[in-house]
């Protein structure tokens, strides 16, 4: 299966016309409907549907749609890496980032890198824990920051220098405004908003054996789009500090949880990873400075 292969079958999957593909590939119609009936030969299996304007793919198409952009997007990683060994004013690095205030400490980290190394280049992906270290162990990712303690059988790491702290996000005017700290018994019968991951970790810990009496109302991966929820009076966000515009004119506000709850942030690669010239250079700068901030 050819990689060339691969890039022709993905463009006619997302603008599901031969015509457009081709076009957008600068090849031929005829070269790329003989490239794809050769790959739907190879695998034994039909990937598209045609109809008279349209293709769609089959349940085997889709399959192939999933695997076929990690496989290209590795492809790429590698090609880049391998020119950048010989380049010594930059390169590419990948990173899949959970959502915290901390993450300013990484984009110091860049800030000064890029000053020392010009030409280099860097790529952000967001998501949770799942969500990242699914392609950091897929190799899609240099490195990934999550909010759980990392697996050590999997994975080295380095803690960011400080941690995140727990709230409780509302509006300005209600009456829970008026305490200077949130307690459980504050949050028994309110419909609460936060991540999945959040929620069955850090608040389940907290809680204690009361978790139970705790109600999630909805499940969010971004904390913007959860508060915009509790803008509409819909219920009550738990998130960390500094994820949502609390400001006097925002109409919400802030409290932290009582006891405190904090969560560690860390940036983790794979361990026997091997490394770029401009990763290496990044990762020994993030040892040395997260140590002394």
């Amino acid at each position: 299966m050819e990689i060339r292969s691969l890039r022709y079958f993905l463009a006619v999957a997302r603008e599901e016309n031969m015509t457009r593909a081709a076009e957008i590939l600068h090849v031929t119609q005829p070269t790329l409907s003989k490239t794809l009936k050769a790959l739907e030969d190879e695998l034994g299996k039909k990937l598209f549907v045609r109809h008279s304007f349209s293709i769609t793919l089959t349940q085997e198409g889709a399959l192939l749609r999933d695997r076929a952009e990690d496989l290209l997007t590795m492809a790429d990683k590698i090609e880049k890496e391998f020119l950048s060994l010989d380049d010594i004013t930059g390169g590419e690095l990948y990173f899949g980032l959970a959502e915290s205030y901390q993450i300013r400490y990484l984009a110091r980290e860049l800030r000064v890198l890029k000053e020392q190394y010009p030409g280099l280049k860097y790529h952000i992906t967001s998501g949770d824990t799942e969500q990242v270290t699914e392609k950091l162990d897929k190799g899609l990712l240099d490195f990934a920051v999550i909010c759980d303690t990392p697996n050590e059988r999997k994975y080295e790491w380095t803690a960011f220098p400080e941690g995140d702290t727990w709230g409780l996000i509302f509006p300005a005017s209600a009456p829970l405004a008026e305490k200077d700290v949130i307690k459980i018994d504050d949050l028994v019968g309110l419909p609460l908003f936060t991540s999945r991951q959040g929620w069955e970790g850090d608040i389940k810990k907290w809680a204690g054996n009361r978790f139970e009496e705790l109600h999630l109302e909805g499940s969010f991966r971004l904390a913007y789009n959860a508060s915009m929820f509790v803008r509409e009076g819909l219920g009550y966000q738990l998130s960390f500090r500094n994820l949502v515009d609390v400001s006097e004119d925002s109409g919400l506000t802030f409290r932290p949880l009582f006891p405190k709850l904090e969560t560690r942030l860390y940036i983790i690669w794979n361990r026997y990873q091997t490394f770029t010239p401009i990763a290496e250079r990044f990762l020994a700068q993030v040892k040395r400075n997260f140590l002394y901030t």
